[in-house]
């Protein structure tokens, strides 16, 4: 194989100099997303998803998606793209078909230039340089993005809302969190690998939010439906997501499991639930109405779940799943706008673009008491 060596003192030194520009002007992912079309950029993060794909000639292009503390970004590289590896004193022009660092690229860290473009009305970001950089100066697991909620606030939360429910629940979570190890996968494991919360600690983040809010929506019908059992509601929101733990993996950035592909985390985190309920000897009966909500939370047999929520409880939690959810995608996408833009592109998976109201309050609404 035919491969190019550049030694650093081969280089032109105007050359040089241009690297060392845009080093200091690196973007980050949050920064790439806000730029406006014809926009240029340069970028280093972790490639946390990257597949080789054709057009409809015949030419090679791929899908990668960069991921850094601030975001991720989704992106392609085409045929005519240049590769070159920069992880030594030199830099070797790679061949992207054959080079065990572009065919092993998934999990390391990269650089790579690019351009904003439009395609189908929406932003496109296209590399047309991609740099394998030097992964100790550069260490991947520095890339991969974090719950903005501190890992020990996001423990109280927990703590505290096991606390506030009633026996044999509160005793049940508290083993199986705890005592059998269930917390120490649960607070860094993601909740996707590239829709919501996919990032470490957001499993943890969504079921929090799911669970505080649906326990508020308990308090707030509970004069109305006093059979409402705040325990199961709870405990439901807390474990909707169980079986995320077996289908993500961080490698360092969130990925998909071969379980969590071709199984899905529903099923898996009912078979887990259940296992554990007998384990624990949890009441069959409560144990059921638990393992219902698992299994019904994404509302519809058209989103995933096997069987639609037939008790107030699951319902409550479904409402909260998906409210967490949508919520999350408004703020993901309407932070991208620029001052003067108040509606984001077209969002595919939820079929509609999110409208960011402008929250100035003007001087004549202040002289209104």
């Amino acid at each position: 194989m035919e491969r190019r060596q550049e030694t650093v003192g081969q280089e032109n030194p105007a050359d040089v100099k241009k690297a060392q520009n845009k080093e200091r002007k690196r973007s980050s992912v949050l920064e790439v997303r806000q730029l406006p079309r014809d926009a240029s950029f340069f970028l280093v993060g972790v490639a946390s998803r990257f597949v080789q794909r054709k057009d409809k000639n015949g030419n090679p292009f791929w899908d990668i998606s960069i991921m850094d503390e601030t975001g991720q970004l989704d992106g392609k590289i085409w045929s005519s793209s240049e590769w070159w590896d920069i992880e030594g004193d030199g830099r070797t022009r790679l061949n992207a078909l054959t080079d065990e660092k572009v065919l092993k690229l998934e999990g390391n860290s990269v650089g790579v230039q690019g351009k904003v473009v439009e395609f189908r009305d929406q932003n496109q970001y296209n590399f047309s340089v991609v740099y394998y950089v030097d992964q100790e100066k550069y260490p991947p697991h520095d890339f991969v993005r974090r719950s903005p909620i501190p890992l020990v606030e996001m423990e109280e939360d927990l703590r505290g809302l096991i606390a506030g429910l009633r026996e044999p629940v509160r005793g049940f979570l508290n083993r199986i969190f705890f005592e059998l190890g269930i917390w120490e996968e649960f607070r860094i494991c993601p909740a996707a690998v590239s829709m919501h919360h996919a990032y470490v600690g957001g499993l943890l983040e969504h079921s929090l939010f799911v669970a505080k809010s649906a326990r508020l929506m308990v308090r707030q019908y509970e004069a109305l439906y006093p059979e409402l059992k705040e325990e199961v509601v709870v405990a439901g929101a807390l474990l909707h997501d169980l079986g995320k733990l077996e289908t993500y993996r961080l490698s360092p950035a969130p990925q998909m499991t071969l379980p969590g592909t071709v199984v899905d985390h529903i099923v898996l985190g009912y078979r887990r639930f259940m296992n554990l309920a007998e384990q624990e000897e949890l009441d069959p009966g409560l144990a059921l109405e638990i393992g219902h909500i698992l299994v019904s939370h994404h509302g519809s047999r058209e989103f995933g779940s096997p069987t639609l929520p037939a008790t107030p409880e699951a319902m409550i939690v479904a409402a909260s799943d998906d409210l967490d959810f949508k919520l999350f995608f408004w703020k993901d996408q309407t932070s991208l706008l620029e001052a003067e833009r108040s509606i984001s592109d077209y969002n595919p998976i939820l079929q509609r673009r999110f409208w960011r109201p402008d929250r100035t309050v003007s001087d004549e609404a202040r002289t209104i008491s």
